[in-house]
């Protein structure tokens, strides 16, 4: 045989065992993780939820998913253990990292491309004045249509039943 032929074989087999070994790789750590499990921890569920472990058992994990609602899962199904800070950020919206002469991006854009005489403008414009949209009452809209109704047929020629006059 020639290795030339033996060639292909041989980097299809390395592939397949470089893709293994990584794969391999992540399964341990992902169970290392799920071992070091403690009361306390935050973690996320690999559906999405978000819980504190109450108690972990040899292949159980109580999860305490808030007030009164404990959950039992198996280790398998925590996708992750988050740090405090994430846990709180995500779960309870507490941000600690933020510093306070930092500058604030407004909600809006608005306020970044007015300015503050056009600001009073628009103000003193929003006033409970009622805004024509160009919308007609549903009185008046029969009414309409009847009209441009009969202006349409007036234009248009009507139709005979074949019979033309010019032969």
């Amino acid at each position: 045989m020639n290795i030339t032929m033996l060639l292909p074989f041989i980097v299809l087999i390395g592939a397949m065992f470089l893709m293994t070994r990584s794969a391999k790789r992540k399964q341990q750590q992902a169970a290392a993780m799920r071992n070091e499990l403690q009361p306390g921890s935050g973690v996320r569920t690999i559906g999405g939820m978000y819980a504190t472990v109450k108690e972990v058992n040899e292949d159980t994990v109580l999860l305490d998913a808030g007030p009164g609602v404990e959950l039992l899962f198996g280790k398998n199904a925590i996708g992750s253990v988050l740090s405090d800070d994430e846990y709180n950020r995500i779960v309870h919206g507490i941000e600690h990292d933020l510093k306070s002469d930092t500058d604030v991006v407004p909600d809006d854009a608005s306020s970044l491309t007015e300015s503050d005489d056009s600001a009073d403008e628009a103000a003193a414009a929003s006033d409970d004045k009622p805004v024509d949209l160009g919308k007609k009452d549903a009185t008046e809209e029969p009414a309409d249509d009847t009209t441009a109704a009969e202006a349409k047929s007036d234009a248009e020629p009507k139709k005979t039943d074949g019979d033309s006059e010019a032969k």
